[in-house]
């Protein structure tokens, strides 16, 4: 009986949780926001969302892929779908909580592959200094393409921040930012105190920097060079042709060119980074953008057409993150074989 009820329980709570994520996004829109979510969803062509969706997955799985590579070095023969599960864990954490992503990450696969959180933890920041490089590798193509439309975009976005106002339940999001951001602070100070007064704590933070920065360097000491970097290009080249997909949903935006769509890509990147979850930002700023390839230069607002494109792109890929992150809630419940060495088993992907 009791085994029943937590099998319940594993497939109980990740739904709930998952209803009350699309609740959350939801609530926290203003009425025009909902207004221009529905227009938009009535008139698109789901073959065309439905295909950037398959790159966005595809993108998920070589993520996952590649950061076999970095925990490799170290002596972990990760197995694909326990990093595929941690890493869609961790984007479904980052929903709600600010950041809180990546270290839920390290530690799901701390659980399930026995690799210690700080060396886990390690690689994931080497990845997003990659990502970073690649992003400033974009944005420097798309500054290539339109360098004399740099003043019209900041024009356009100084615009949109002063207009830009609160509504409906936003404010929940700010305050699960500021929980986490508090307890940081909180567990800094007590970790501060702990070395100052315990030995054996601070023999333990040692360690813990030592793995970390060793999780870091692994980047360099992976044997798989070129496979990172194919696996890196791969990643970014199906986040672009995501957006790229979707532009075709709207017969109005299906004829932009490359200009337009990597400086649509990159406002919206910017626009995830920024707010949380991208939540009314990512429209925004990609309606913003793209306005200024589909009207004339005077044209002060954002072409609705502009609009549901980001919203068309921003809630698809939401709720498939949602929906992949409680497959693997569900998933990553299950027990993990280990070797009798204690050893995470070999991959059998």
């Amino acid at each position: 009986m009791r085994s029943k009820i937590i099998s319940g329980l594993k497939i109980i709570l990740p739904l709930g949780f998952g209803v009350f994520l699309i609740w959350l996004f939801y609530d926290a829109l203003c009425e025009d926001q909902k207004k221009d979510l529905f227009e938009a969803f009535g008139k698109a062509n789901y073959f065309w969302v439905f295909t950037a969706l398959i790159f966005a997955f595809l993108s998920h799985l070589s993520r996952a892929y590649r950061w076999r590579y970095l925990l490799s070095p170290m002596g972990y023969k990760v197995r694909f779908w326990n990093a595929y599960h941690a890493l869609m864990i961790g984007y479904i954490i980052n929903i709600v909580f600010p950041r809180a992503g990546e270290a839920s990450r390290a530690g799901v696969l701390s659980r399930t592959e026995k690799v210690p959180f700080q060396k886990g933890f390690g690689t994931i920041l080497a990845e997003r200094a990659v990502d970073v490089f690649m992003l400033g590798i974009v944005s420097l193509i798309a500054l290539g393409l339109q360098y004399d439309k740099i003043e019209l975009f900041q024009h356009k976005i100084e615009t949109f921040n002063e207009g830009m106002s609160q509504c409906g339940n936003g404010a929940i999001f700010d305050i699960l930012g500021a929980v986490v951001k508090y307890a940081i602070i909180v567990g800094f100070i007590g970790a501060v105190v702990l070395v100052i007064f315990k030995k054996s704590f601070r023999t333990k933070i040692i360690d813990f920097v030592k793995g970390l920065f060793e999780g870091v360097f692994s980047i360099f000491k992976t044997d798989q060079k070129l496979p990172f970097i194919g696996h890196t290009f791969f990643v970014w080249i199906m986040y672009v042709a995501n957006f790229t997909a979707c532009l075709y949903a709207l017969d109005s935006t299906a004829a932009l060119g490359w200009d337009a769509i990597l400086a649509g890509f990159v406002a919206g990147t910017l626009g995830m980074i920024l707010v949380q979850g991208g939540i009314g930002v990512y429209p925004a700023f990609v309606g913003l953008i793209l306005t200024i390839y589909m009207a004339s230069p005077d044209y002060s607002g954002i072409l609705p057409d502009a609009l549901a494109i980001g919203w068309i792109n921003w809630t698809a890929q939401t709720i498939m993150m949602i929906l992949l992150g409680l497959i693997s809630l569900a998933a990553n419940g299950k027990n993990v074989k280990i070797q009798s060495d204690g050893a995470p088993e070999e991959p059998t992907t």
